[in-house]
């Protein structure tokens, strides 16, 4: 009895279609004349595409002004708690020690 194999869901053919759509682009793009075509393409689409991005980038801004506060404490205790200093210290004191040695290991 053969394997059925199950059917694509949305998300795959979606997905799919985008990988299509990037692989297929630099063909697309070799064609004679694509260059006019996507500059009238772009022409035409451009206007609403603005008109219509004007509806999300109001509240975008209000939400990242409210998340910026907190965001901001969050980055400064994580950073505080790190002890970034004292390992670069650390860290420094190590290479200065080996290039000792090195040093001393050739001068004999």
């Amino acid at each position: 009895m053969p394997v059925r194999i199950p059917k694509a869901r949305p998300s795959e053919i979606a997905t799919f279609g985008a990988a299509g759509v990037a692989g297929f682009a630099p063909f697309y793009f070799m064609l004679p004349g694509a260059e006019e075509r996507l500059a009238h393409q772009t022409a035409v689409w451009a206007p609403r595409w603005e008109r219509n991005i004007s509806h999300f980038a109001i509240p975008a801004q209000r939400i990242a002004q409210r998340i910026e506060p907190p965001v901001q404490r969050t980055v400064k205790k994580i950073d505080d708690r790190l002890p970034l200093e004292r390992a670069a210290q650390s860290i420094d004191r190590r290479i200065k020690k080996g290039l000792e040695r090195f040093e001393k290991a050739n001068k004999q």
